[in-house]
This record gives C-alpha cells, structure tokens and sequence, in this order.
C-alpha cells in the first residue's frame, strides 16, 4: 500500500487531502443508510478525519484503519482523549471513547476484525490506491465485510491523463467491476467540485467531479 509515500506525505504535513470539517456529502447521504445509533463504522485509511467525529456524533463506534502513527496519535491528542493501546496480528490497536484506531494495512484486516462492522465509510481509501492496489483492496478489505453491511464510497472523476494521482480518478465501470460481486451499488449523487478545486485547476485539470454510492452487501 506504498507506504513510504503515505509516511512521507504525514511527517511533512503535506496533507492537503485533510478536510477541516466533516464532508457535506456525508452529512447529506448517510442518515438514509438508516443505521442503529450504536452501529459499528469501518473506516478504511482514516487519516485523523473529522468525518469520524462526526459519525461518533451520530452515535456510532468508529473502526478506523492507518497506515501513520502520527496521523493516529494527532487525532487523539487534538479531541484530549488518551487511548489505551494494545497491540494484535493487524497491528496497534488506539481505544478511547467511541474510536477504535488501527495503525496497520488496510489488506491485511481479517474477516473476524471487521465481522461486527454494520457500516463501512470509504472517501479517502479506494481513490488513494492504484489500480493494481485497487483491485487488492477489493478482494480483501472490502470482501471480508459481512453480509448486511451498508455504507457509502466516495470516489473521483477526472480525465487521468491531465493528472498524476493520488488522489486518482475511479470511473463508475470501474468501481462496478471492482465491487458489484459482493455489493449492491447505486449512485446517488455526482456533483461538479472543479471550481472548488484550485490544485485540480492549476495542474490542468478540466473537468472534476466526485461520486457518491450507496453500498449494500449482499447476504
């Protein structure tokens, strides 16, 4: 999962991708999941996201998974919670409040991990990876979700050619071919970002959009 780029990219701060505040697009979609208060939220490459609170808001246990320590230890320290840490087979475990965080590889995540997860959350993850990445993490992560899980992917659109990813460009064929085995998939908004994009603008970018789904894994 390239993960000298992704420890590089946090020791610098160079994390334009982190947003100060939870993403529209989930506050606008995820209440029509329709989810206990209290169900469990996989969040795959969480970063130290906001969206997380704002789901533990909703009144939801967060299981995030990272590749960065520092991204993982400044999520705790920035809300004051102190987590206890213990370590298994998919790495360091950081527990306080609603929040359990992996530091480990998102591949690597066993079915038994991920088996109370009600719910999955992917707006960072799927458009971070490759293609070749891409297709692992589908067969894995993904894949060893269980059956009734709901939740949401959030992907990109843009001429890939016009720009070198991360974030890459992830059409909907693809995304269909990727996860239409083992989920139900529907599109349920794509909206133009273009202009709210400057970096996209300035490397020449002409179009962007980003794509939301409605997941459901079939039983």
């Amino acid at each position: 999962m390239q993960p000298e780029f992704w420890h590089e990219r946090w020791s610098s701060n160079r994390i334009g991708f982190h947003r100060d505040a939870p993403l529209p697009l989930l506050v606008a979609h995820w209440p029509a999941l329709d989810l206990a208060p209290d169900a469990r939220v996989f969040v795959p490459l969480c970063g130290k996201s906001l969206d997380m609170v704002w789901l533990a808001e909703r009144g939801h246990r967060v299981l995030g998974v990272e590749l960065s320590e520092l991204a993982v230890r400044q999520f705790f320290e920035t809300r004051g919670l102190v987590p206890a840490i213990h370590e298994t087979a998919a790495g360091a475990h950081f527990v306080a409040g609603a929040y359990e965080l992996i530091v480990g590889d998102a591949f690597a995540l066993e079915a038994d991990v991920l088996a109370d997860c009600a719910a999955v959350y992917d707006r960072a993850a799927l458009i971070a990876l490759p293609p070749d990445l891409r297709r692992t993490y589908a067969a894995t992560a993904w894949r060893r979700l269980p059956a009734g899980c709901r939740g949401l992917l959030v992907t990109l659109e843009y001429p890939q050619a016009e720009k070198s990813g991360p974030p890459f460009s992830v059409p909907a064929d693809e995304v269909h071919a990727l996860l239409d085995r083992d989920w139900r998939i529907d599109a349920v908004e794509r909206r133009d970002i273009l202009a709210n994009e400057p970096g996209f603008v300035a490397d020449g970018v002409t179009a962007l959009s980003t794509v939301v789904y409605r997941m459901a894994r079939r039983g």
